[in-house]
């Protein structure tokens, strides 16, 4: 008797999709379908990560579908992805409730939109994007990128996927923007910086959305240890997975029908953390949390007046810690 999925309906069938679409890229080798969407280990080093694919079509349908003002205007989100959106689009939206799907793509660009407000906020002359991905600040805030030098930080075959990407687009670059090959669990960022341009003693903004939620405990940890021996002043923002019991509905729903997507892609997602462990994890790495915003203080900061409900889902918390 064949095995029956614990998964429901058209959730189990798209995670056999995904699985069967690797069998058929090995055999067809071909962008930009398959190598976003293969998860077997040959394409981990020739692809982007494919979580990272789907953070930035939430960026460019979130735009595309929902009613300005947005709190991320990312008009180059889709255009670095290529036409494969579409496909993802059609293949992963069925999956996921209106209300579910609409406040994540809220909260995917609210963690952005809140990492650059607090760079332009501050007095710092490094931007240092950790798991950088296709993010396109470079691209969205000239304003900001005068006075900065911009470390795009992310594991080497995402990186060098993009860095194609951006050269068949014809997007400028320019000195100011430094691209850092790193994987997070195989050492510490701390050892690619420093070579790679990074001055230790001027003050840095680190921008960490997005990832920790993919990495072990011991990852995180390094991580922020390494941003802890910045500048004094230097300051972190990151988004962490929230415990399950702090989930409301949506982001329950949306725990439930992520997880296996991301573990099918070979990105699966790790427990999440209690408000006060992730802070005695800050304070321990030598880091002082400055902000800590519940989804209430952002949806009031980034979305109050709008007449359509919208706001973020509860499945990640962000978090603002400084360098003392």
């Amino acid at each position: 008797m064949a095995s029956r999925s614990w998964l429901p309906g058209d959730l189990a069938v798209a995670v056999r999709a995904l699985q069967a679409q690797r069998v058929k890229c090995a055999e067809r080798r071909a962008w930009p379908a398959c190598r976003v969407l293969a998860g077997e280990e040959e394409y981990m080093e020739s692809a982007p990560s494919r979580t990272a694919v789907f953070a930035a079509v939430s960026r460019g349908l979130f735009r595309l579908e929902t009613a300005s003002p947005w709190v991320l205007d990312d008009v180059l989100a889709l255009v670095l992805v290529g036409p494969v959106w579409q496909q993802l689009r059609d293949q992963f939206d069925p999956l996921f409730p209106g209300p579910v799907r609409r406040e994540a793509r809220a909260a995917v660009c609210t963690r952005s939109r809140y990492a650059e407000d607090r760079l332009a906020a501050g007095a710092f002359t490094q931007y240092v994007i950790l798991g950088a991905g296709l993010d396109s600040f470079a691209w969205r805030r000239p304003d900001l990128l005068g006075s900065l030098t911009v470390f795009e930080v992310d594991h080497p075959a995402s990186q060098a996927w993009k860095l194609e990407r951006v050269r068949e687009l014809g997007l400028p670059l320019s000195d100011s923007q430094v691209f850092v090959p790193v994987d997070f669990e195989a050492g510490p960022v701390q050892d690619v910086l420093g070579p790679a341009g990074f001055d230790w003693a001027q003050p840095a903004m680190f921008c960490w959305t997005g990832v920790a939620p993919y990495l072990t405990a011991q990852a995180i940890e390094s991580t922020l240890r390494s941003i802890a021996a910045a500048a004094p002043g230097s300051e972190v923002v990151f988004s962490y997975r929230a415990e399950d019991c702090a989930l409301d509905d949506a982001g329950t729903e949306y725990a439930r029908i992520y997880t296996p997507i991301a573990a099918s892609v070979g990105e699966p997602l790790q427990p999440g953390w209690p408000v006060s462990e992730i802070e005695r994890l800050i304070s321990r790495c030598g880091l002082t949390v400055v902000d800590h915003p519940a989804r209430a203080d952002l949806q009031q900061r980034y979305f109050a007046g709008r007449t359509d409900g919208l706001r973020p889902y509860t499945f990640e918390t962000l978090v603002a810690a400084r360098v003392a």
